[in-house]
């Protein structure tokens, strides 16, 4: 890599991280959208970038997430019965996604991307009060959560963040336990959804050097160290901010990373 691409992904790095400590959205919201047009710019296969994008997001957010949940867990902010309760049918759901993605082109993926993420930011705008005698459901309906969570993260690249918030602060989680939880979920969903894009990557014969499965290495190896630097800052910061402010934040976010894949998928 050139040092201007390094400087690029040691910058998007630190910008993911500190993200995914704020709202919880593992930092594939941000990683793939930019990561789409820097590999873009280096001339890869047009009909693997987003792939790719989405492949090495995933990878990435195995360490941001471990830096996240540490500084949320120390504010005792991670509700892990219900990580308990999610983590199995992410595990399956994370596994699929990519296997779905695999079969799509990129415009329908990016396409895929920004309407989901769009109706993530609308649900968190309106910010609508749930039912007071709402919960989160028993086992089996926490499982199906879980499996629908893992298959759109696993098929957007990104660490769940962006559907397990909003789901369970329907479910009257308060928002900063909400993205505290969301970041403990973001390993198992990287972890499956990392496993799955390699093995189906290399299946795939005309990928760029250094590339392992559909993940990018030199990408991951930067974003990673930076990422992991800065996520436990963005958590201290989530705790510090009203709830209001928060959900506006994370709103503004998601409506403008859909923007840009919209206009990758009609561009």
């Amino acid at each position: 890599m050139d040092i201007s691409l390094v400087a690029a992904l040691l910058a998007l790095g630190a910008a993911v991280g500190f993200a995914a400590g704020l709202l919880g959205v593992g930092g594939g919201m941000l990683l793939v959208p930019f990561m789409t047009m820097l590999f873009a710019a280096k001339g890869f296969p047009q009909e693997h970038i987003v792939h790719m994008a989405i492949a090495t997001s995933l990878a990435t957010i195995m360490f941001t997430s471990i830096s996240s949940v540490r500084a949320h867990h120390a504010r005792r902010a991670v509700l892990w019965p219900v990580v308990k309760l999610l983590a199995p049918g992410i595990l399956i759901g994370s596994w699929i996604g990519p296997w779905i993605g695999a079969h799509l082109n990129s415009s329908t993926l990016a396409l895929a991307f920004a309407v989901f993420v769009a109706f993530s930011g609308t649900q968190m705008l309106l910010d609508k009060k749930p039912a007071a005698a709402r919960q989160l459901p028993q086992a089996p309906g926490m499982f199906a959560a879980g499996g629908a969570i893992g298959v759109l993260a696993g098929l957007v690249g990104a660490g769940g963040g962006f559907v397990s918030v909003p789901f369970m602060t329907w479910c009257n989680v308060k928002i900063h336990n909400a993205v505290a939880t969301s970041a403990a979920l973001g390993f198992p969903i990287a972890l499956a959804g990392t496993l799955s894009n390699v093995y189906f990557g290399m299946k795939v014969a005309d990928l760029p050097a250094s590339s392992l499965g559909f993940i990018y290495l030199p990408a991951l190896l930067v974003i990673s160290l930076a990422s992991v630097s800065t996520a436990s800052l963005g958590a201290k910061t989530a705790h510090s901010l009203p709830v209001k402010t928060l959900k506006k934040v994370f709103a503004l976010l998601l409506y403008s990373l859909a923007s840009y894949m919209l206009y990758k998928a009609f561009g």
